[in-house]
């Protein structure tokens, strides 16, 4: 019995012999996913051949066979490098392949799909693209983590300082180039969670057929390591059903986002007029269609909106995943337009974010000027510490300081001896000049991690060493795209 046609014409879908009549147009529409799977077809070619050759491996098919197979998907792989567009009947990017594959060799291509599902096919296809892709994405995080150390190395030669803030509040000084860091650390965590999603997405599910396995003796690990996968999925039913990798991706990047969107609500702030640190460039900056004086961050704006579509790509995806029975649902089919558009927005959200802090311009008078002597106070704490007051009574004793240059609308280092006698008897005005000092503030903070230019040091050769390096993660044999 020949396959029915689809009620827009001619099929040459993988299904339909049990079935008497045309499906409905409806069913097409929905079912139809080559508008979301195309981007699959370079990993589908990839693993197709290692099909045919595992088949021959396995005895199914001949030399010849296996062989004319590997040409016909260079073949179709060349045409669609080359553009060759979908057909109104074509379901999936499978069904087109296997349609192009059959008009370049004939009906030995009908072999090609002995033993293996679109299950099995589709779930090794996505896991493919996603070791791809985390690869990718680390090349452009790094790019960032280039630029912001390029900043902190001059920052840290310069010696400039600056407010840190809590509750956005000032609070104490910091080197420059250690609060340039702390956006570099995070992008390394977010490298190494990237990694570890490759490391996840390298099970091999081919050969686990719709859900039982295959019924044909092909091998799993030659399987394995023609594609450049680290282990082969212990179980079948597991293996077509399993999305824990795309989740991965997806927190990962929801995340890898978060940490951008700081970045950028960071230099957004500190580029008003109220804070003056940061000048924004030009090739990087929009302006407005009313008000001629306006340079507005946009890159940074749209890159803090970003993780809020991120999030909603990973709840979707495990929403969906939730309520699913085991095996393979063709809910499932929505994992890639998640996993795709997540990608996409931080592919594209990553060099734009480039670029616009490479062209920035640090007012370092203007950050050096934020500096109050209030903000020392702890280091005035300290100092009694140092010379034998506990903690709390010298917290207490500089407290009242702060309340008494607040009452006077003055800094602490404008109050009078008299004043700071009285509320500790160690207090002279040499001390406290000297412990009101930012640099003296900085340079006691010398640990490791601190924000001590010697301790700076330190943190940019680790960050140089970090950002020469690549992630360790699984990288899928190079694609075949022509012969």
């Amino acid at each position: 019995m020949t396959t029915p046609p689809t009620a827009q014409g001619k099929s040459h879908r993988l299904w339909g012999g049990r079935f008497g009549s045309t499906s409905a147009p409806e069913l097409v529409a929905l079912n139809r996913s080559i508008g979301t799977d195309f981007r699959l077809w370079p990993f589908d070619i990839q693993l197709s051949k290692a099909w045919a050759l595992a088949l021959w491996n396995a005895g199914v098919l001949s030399m010849e066979e296996s062989v004319s197979l590997e040409r016909g998907l260079g073949a179709v792989a060349t045409r669609l490098a080359a553009g060759a567009a979908p057909e109104p009947t074509d379901e999936d990017i499978h069904t087109m392949i296997d349609r192009l594959l059959h008009e370049e060799v004939g009906d030995v291509a009908g072999k090609l799909h002995t033993g293996r599902s679109r299950n099995d096919q589709v779930a090794t296809a996505t896991r493919l693209w996603v070791m791809d892709a985390c690869l990718a994405l680390d090349a452009s995080v790094r790019g960032l983590e280039s630029v912001l150390l390029h900043h902190a190395t001059k920052l840290e030669a310069d010696e400039v300082l600056m407010p840190a803030f809590t509750h956005l509040q000032r609070a104490q000084p910091v080197a420059a180039a250690h609060w340039m860091l702390s956006h570099f650390w995070p992008l390394e965590r977010d490298r190494a969670r990237l990694a570890q999603a490759a490391r996840n997405a390298s099970s091999l599910p081919l050969g686990s057929g719709a859900i039982a396995g295959s019924a044909f003796p092909v091998s799993r690990v030659l399987l394995k390591e023609s594609l450049g996968f680290a282990h082969v999925a212990p179980n079948s039913m597991d293996a077509v059903g399993d999305r824990d990798f795309i989740a991965d991706v997806l927190y990962a990047l929801t995340l890898l986002g978060v940490h951008v969107s700081r970045l950028a609500e960071d230099l957004i702030l500190f580029g008003t007029s109220e804070f003056g640190f940061v000048k924004f460039g030009d090739r990087y900056s929009t302006g407005s269609s009313m008000m001629p004086q306006k340079r507005n961050p946009d890159v940074l704006e749209i890159a803090r909106g970003g993780p809020a579509r991120m999030l909603g790509d990973l709840t979707s995806l495990l929403v969906t995943l939730k309520g699913l029975p085991s095996g393979y649902n063709k809910d499932l089919q929505d994992d890639k337009r998640a996993l795709f558009d997540a990608v996409d927005v931080m592919q594209l959200i990553l060099p734009a974010v480039s670029g616009a802090v490479e062209e920035l311009r640090f007012d370092t008078t203007r950050m050096r000027a934020a500096l109050s002597s209030t903000m020392m106070a702890t280091d005035l704490a300290d100092w009694l510490v140092d010379h034998g007051v506990a903690f709390r009574d010298a917290h207490a004793a500089v407290g009242r300081l702060v309340r008494e240059a607040e009452e006077q609308g003055i800094e602490l280092d404008g109050l009078s001896p008299d004043v700071m006698a009285a509320a500790h008897p160690l207090f002279t005005p040499s001390v406290v000049r000297s412990a009101l000092s930012p640099e003296s503030s900085v340079a006691r903070r010398s640990v490791v991690g601190g924000t001590a230019f010697s301790s700076v040091k330190e943190q940019l050769a680790a960050a140089r060493a970090s950002v020469g390096s690549s992630s360790e993660m699984p990288r899928g044999n190079e694609l075949a795209i022509k012969d």
